[in-house]
């Protein structure tokens, strides 16, 4: 199968677009034939080797966590699914990825995909949906009334989390460029701050939650806008739990977890038109690297999503 790959960790040029091994398929596993996939930034934080820490990789590595596609087969153990299915999802990080004519993917880590989109749009959706889920619901406990400050509103996650939260029934504040401002209220945003030329900290106070995508001293002087009790969730990571309990204030960090029920909540949702996934540009598969780079400096309004094939074809793998 034609996929792409990196050989070593290194900048964007090591993504390679070549034949690559066919998937091993395990009896608990689907075999997929990706339609498309998206870019996330732990796609190319793996490919930096900023995420070593959390294990090495094995090379050749094809990177992408989520897919959208159809079940070409399905393993012995598997219930519940089907050849022909469409279904989407976010695979293990801990095996190879989407860039990839198939994957391999546990049953137990898909759903089928929302009924309204075609493939290239419901790529975008699972880890960027289960993060800001699990963010906002499962770790920041987010209830109707509450109010709640979104960092990097204007992101794959963030435009997730912002309409999420007002589907919960928030009161939503965002921050984002400016030319990102009128786009976020039509998403659902209450308030957005322009932080390049306002800061939010003198602006906000007495918030029920901070849902923190950037860090660094973005997430330090969010601290200043919460409420005694109040909570901030990040996905990268706490910087000072010292500091966040000093002040009376709960910290949670967190990586999405594939969860077919959110998978499934997510649907719904879409196919009841309350959660629309925003798609900054559509780019072929071969084209990884260049996606990968814009992805890397960090003003794309909603996701990238990288097509892999428009259908069937005749040359399927050997799956026996």
């Amino acid at each position: 199968m034609k996929a792409v790959q990196i050989h070593h960790y290194g900048g964007p040029e090591e993504l390679k677009y070549e034949d690559a091994d066919d998937p091993v398929i395990n009896p608990d596993d689907v075999l997929i034939r990706v339609h498309a996939t998206s870019v996330n930034p732990v796609d190319w934080k793996i490919r930096n080797g900023a995420r070593k820490e959390q294990g090495s990789a094995h090379f050749p590595l094809i990177l992408g966590w989520d897919v959208s596609g159809v079940i070409e087969r399905a393993g012995a153990r598997v219930k519940g699914f089907n050849e022909g299915d469409e279904v989407y999802g976010r695979p293990d990080p801990g095996r190879n990825g989407a860039y990839a004519e198939y994957i391999a993917v546990r049953a137990s880590e898909i759903a089928l995909k929302p009924k309204t989109l075609d493939h290239s749009v419901a790529a975008a959706v699972p880890l960027a949906g289960l993060t800001a889920w699990q963010g906002l619901f499962d770790h920041g406990k987010l209830k109707a009334g509450q109010k709640v400050l979104i960092h990097g509103a204007a992101g794959g996650v963030g435009t997730m989390a912002v309409q999420l939260a007002k589907w919960k029934g928030a009161y939503v504040i965002g921050t984002a460029a400016k030319d990102n401002i009128d786009f976020l209220k039509e998403l659902g945003a209450d308030e957005v701050i322009d932080y390049q030329a306002e800061r939010f900290e003198e602006k906000l106070t007495d918030l029920d939650l901070v849902f923190d995508t950037i860090g660094g001293e973005v997430q330090a002087r969010s601290l200043n806008v919460l409420k005694p009790g109040g909570t901030i969730v990040s996905t990268v990571g706490i910087r000072d739990k010292e500091m966040v309990k000093s002040k009376g204030l709960h910290g949670e960090q967190y990586m999405a977890q594939s969860d077919p029920e959110q998978l499934r909540q997510l649907a719904h949702l879409i196919d009841q038109g309350k959660l629309i996934p925003v798609i900054a540009r559509t780019m072929p598969l071969k084209e990884a690297a260049q996606a990968q780079q814009i992805s890397e400096e960090g003003h794309t309004r909603g996701k990238i999503v990288l097509k892999v094939s428009d259908g069937p074809r005749g040359d399927r793998l050997d799956t026996r």
